[in-house]
């Protein structure tokens, strides 16, 4: 998952959309402690899914098995306590792992029809721990993101509603007069 196309398409709709005086309306997602929160048992059967060798995913396995953390605070550093779940942070594996649990769960998700659609795909964005849900109106990014949501939470996800966002752009300074999106027991405020 790169940013640089994400972006680009990202720029590519919008610009799109205002040309025909159409709205998007983008739901811009982001999970809490990312990294720390995959569950690794879910996420060698993840692996497995994905049809990587049983013999790099037990090496994934055995790097992800028996590790300790410690903290340092200026110059004292505490005792070593047990890390039992998510992803080494600063490991160059991470981020290929994360990717896969995050693909994963984007898979999962029936993308609803009705989203906004370059060269037949409907529009889904993902990076790192990001993802940007675009569509012609609130409807499909919320049930899409409704669908996410659930889809992640089995992989130890969890949405940060702190960071999470919606927005609308459009010509008609009216559109999209609702000031935030409640998915589940969270509220994510338009800006």
């Amino acid at each position: 998952m790169n940013s640089a196309p994400n972006i680009s398409t990202n720029y590519f709709y919008s610009e799109k959309k205002w040309e025909y005086n159409e709205e998007v309306h983008q739901l811009f997602i982001d999970f809490e402690k990312a990294y720390d929160s995959v569950r690794t048992e879910v996420l060698y059967k993840i692996l497995i899914e994905f049809d990587i060798p049983r013999k790099l995913v037990s090496l994934v396995k055995m790097s992800l098995t028996e590790t300790y953390s410690r903290v340092r605070v200026g110059k004292n550093v505490s005792d070593r306590f047990p890390i039992r779940n998510g992803l080494k942070q600063g490991d160059a594996l991470s981020p290929m792992l994360f990717n896969f649990t995050l693909d994963y769960a984007i898979r999962r998700v029936q993308v609803n029809r009705d989203g906004l659609k370059l060269n037949g795909s409907h529009q889904l964005l993902a990076y790192a721990d990001d993802v940007n849900k675009l569509a012609g109106s609130i409807h499909t990014p919320k049930e899409n993101a409704e669908a996410l949501v659930a889809a992640t939470r089995e992989i130890g996800l969890e949405v940060s509603a702190d960071k999470t966002k919606y927005t609308v752009m459009s010509r008609d300074q009216n559109a999209g007069r609702i000031h935030s999106v409640r998915i589940d027991n969270s509220t994510f405020e338009r800006v």
